[in-house]
């Protein structure tokens, strides 16, 4: 009965799914048999429309899985979390789906100009991987250019691409020869490539060529979510970057206002420069401190005072509180090399309420400096003042006049304005009478703040000002001179040249040896300008009986200049020789004189031998005359000496 039936057999056939060659074997069978001519006919029949049944089930596989892998890729793009994973799937599936030895994916580059190999599967040539398509080049530059699908197979043979010895090279080593290209589009705009290619001869079919296109398609699709997820990922964390400088200014904002309202209340309470540093501390989380202005870094508070802004110095920043021209001090932040603009400028203004506390405790007490001037100016001009009322008017100042005091005479030899401190040296009466005035002004002010702070008394006197400081224990008259010119100078950034009087046991009781005291420390202020030592501070003992001769002088620079003409007439022979040879014979003079004139003396003191000594003094007769040792060339000589010594004190 199945004989009689000639489908029979082919559906067996297809049932079990066999190759197409399978299905000739019925019809050669029965014409081996010699089935009769109207069989061998069904069974031709039979075969065409089996073979035909079988090509439909095929083609329906086919696309069953082609429409399963495009499920899968977009089921992919939907949980989309890495880029290049979901690009290397597609290029996986194109190249199983089609059946090719090589799939390949190439992108755009904008900043080029051209396309670059971004994914691959299959491929085995390193040079390949690598590999740069320029617009119109090669296959795929053809593509990215006209944004058309193009296939080939046969590359090298095929005359429609322009080819190129780097892509020609990059194909050879891979060994292509049929490639499939399509354009990966988004928009009208062409944003890569997707390949599929085969290393022997092939013809792709067109239903081929739409699945690889429905790839290219998912392809732009992914590359254009991940695009967006990477923008709105950036545009969060600019956000997020925003919101915490906003967080930060806010912070910063409060902070400053806070220390407004701190710095606000201590004016309004009489607060003092210390609280300030204190409330500026707290509010900054750091160390703050005011420091005199002989204290503060010179440069940092220069830059600071130019600038009109706090500076960095080290790990600290530096604030220059001044007035006027003037400085005052300086606050000081610790260890906070890091400081924004609010911070700063919360330093600057706590930096302008100092000055300005400073003004006002100056303003009060320039009331207490007159009074101290006043007290000054008596003990001066009236030393038949009862002692009594001396000692009681100083204890309100909280000075004690039965303590040693040294006297002291300062004088300005520069301009103290702002710009032109130090510029020149002039002697009293040398400026413009306003700019004297001035001048005269700010340094009896800080002698006065001088004083007060060190319990002694100030006041402006004979074009200058007269000071009464206290002598603590183990302190000298010189080096409280030399002390006193140097913080003068600094407050004023200006030299001030300082003499000193010898102690005074007890003011009060002696009131007329301050008026002896002051005329000393005049004396030897003159004696300082004469031998061009101004801006230090000297008292009056150190020069001996040379300070009543150069003391005397109306005209400090011209006696200067004669000074120097008569030490360098008497002795300068020998000064220039130590000079030219590095030779010591004014030292051997000076030992030679101390000793009597005795060279065995000498040679102790120089610790040299007696020869030495004596080898040293004929060369100094040679080069100052054989007269040299007489009774009035060598009091001569032990004059310039001494006047070389105190010219070489600077």
């Amino acid at each position: 009965m199945a004989e009689d039936q000639p489908e029979t057999p082919y559906l067996e056939l297809l049932a079990r799914g066999a190759p197409p060659e399978a299905y000739e074997r019925p019809g050669l069978r029965a014409r081996a048999e010699k089935a009769p001519a109207g069989r061998l006919a069904a069974l031709d029949r039979a075969k065409l429309l089996a073979l035909r049944v079988r090509g439909e089930l095929e083609g329906r596989r086919r696309r069953e899985a082609e429409l399963s892998a495009l499920f899968e890729t977009a089921h992919d793009l939907a949980g989309l979390r890495d880029l290049d994973a979901v690009l290397q799937a597609i290029v996986q599936r194109a190249r199983s789906l089609l059946g090719t030895e090589v799939a390949y994916l190439t992108l755009h580059d904008p900043t080029a100009g051209d396309t670059y190999m971004r994914v691959t599967d299959g491929s085995v040539s390193a040079r390949f991987q690598q590999l740069r398509v320029g617009m119109g080049e090669g296959l795929g530059g053809l593509v990215a250019q006209t944004a058309r699908s193009y296939v080939t197979d046969s590359y090298f043979d095929d005359p429609r691409f322009q080819h190129t010895h780097s892509i020609d090279a990059g194909v050879r080593d891979e060994g292509l020869v049929a490639i499939l290209g399509v354009p990966l589009l988004l928009g009208s705009g062409v944003i890569g490539v997707l390949f599929a290619a085969d290393r022997r001869a092939r013809v792709f079919e067109r239903e081929q060529i739409a699945l690889l296109a429905s790839f290219a398609a998912h392809a732009a699709v992914a590359l254009d979510t991940a695009n967006l997820l990477a923008e709105t990922r950036t545009a969060l964390a600019e956000l997020e970057a925003a919101n915490e400088i906003i967080r930060d200014r806010s912070g910063v904002i409060e902070r400053a206002s806070d220390v407004h309202d701190r710095l606000t209340e201590l004016v309004l309470r009489g607060g003092g420069v210390h609280d300030v540093a204190d409330a500026v501390a707290e509010v900054l989380s750091g160390s703050v401190e005011f420091v005199d202005a002989d204290r503060a870094p010179a440069a940092a508070v220069d830059r600071s005072r130019s600038d009109g802004h706090a500076v960095r110095h080290g790990e600290d920043w530096i604030a220059a509180v001044s007035a006027g021209g003037e400085l005052l001090g300086a606050l000081v932040l610790h260890g906070h090399p890091g400081l924004d603009p609010v911070d700063q400028r919360t330093l600057e203004r706590a930096a302008m309420v100092t000055s300005l506390l400073q003004l006002a405790r100056r303003s009060a007490g320039e009331a207490e400096q007159r009074v101290r001037g006043e007290l000054l100016d008596d003990l001066l001009d009236t030393p038949d003042r009862e002692p009594r009322l001396l000692r009681e008017r100083a204890a309100r100042l909280r000075a004690d006049l039965d303590a040693p005091h040294v006297v002291l005479a300062a004088g300005l030899d520069a301009p103290a304005t702002a710009g032109t401190a130090g510029a020149c040296v002039v002697g009293p009466g040398g400026g413009a009478p306003a700019e004297e005035a001035a001048d005269r002004q700010r340094l009896w002010s800080a002698a006065s703040h001088l004083a007060a702070t060190g319990h002694g008394l100030a006041a402006a006197r004979d074009g200058g000002t007269v000071l009464l400081l206290p002598l603590a224990e183990g302190d000298t008259a010189d080096a409280l001179a030399r002390r006193t010119a140097r913080q003068l100078g600094t407050a004023l950034r200006a030299p001030v040249t300082v003499g000193a009087s010898a102690p005074v046991p007890e003011p009060a009781a002696r009131p007329g040896e301050v008026a002896s005291g002051y005329a000393e420390a005049r004396r030897c202020l003159a004696a300082l300008r004469v031998l061009g030592r101004a801006g230090q501070g000297a008292a009056a003992e150190d020069f001996g009986f040379l300070g009543l001769l150069l003391g005397a002088t109306r005209d400090g620079a011209r006696d200067g200049a004669r000074v120097q003409d008569f030490v360098h007439r008497t002795i300068g022979a020998v000064l220039d020789y130590d000079a030219r040879r590095g030779t010591d014979l004014v030292r051997t003079l000076d030992a030679y004189f101390a000793s009597g004139m005795s060279p065995a003396r000498t040679k102790d003191e120089l610790h040299v031998h007696v020869n030495t000594v004596a080898q040293r003094l004929e060369r100094v007769g040679r080069l100052l005359g054989p007269d040299w040792q007489s009774p009035s060339r060598s009091l001569e000589i032990q004059l310039a000496l001494r006047l070389h010594r105190l010219a070489s004190a600077r």
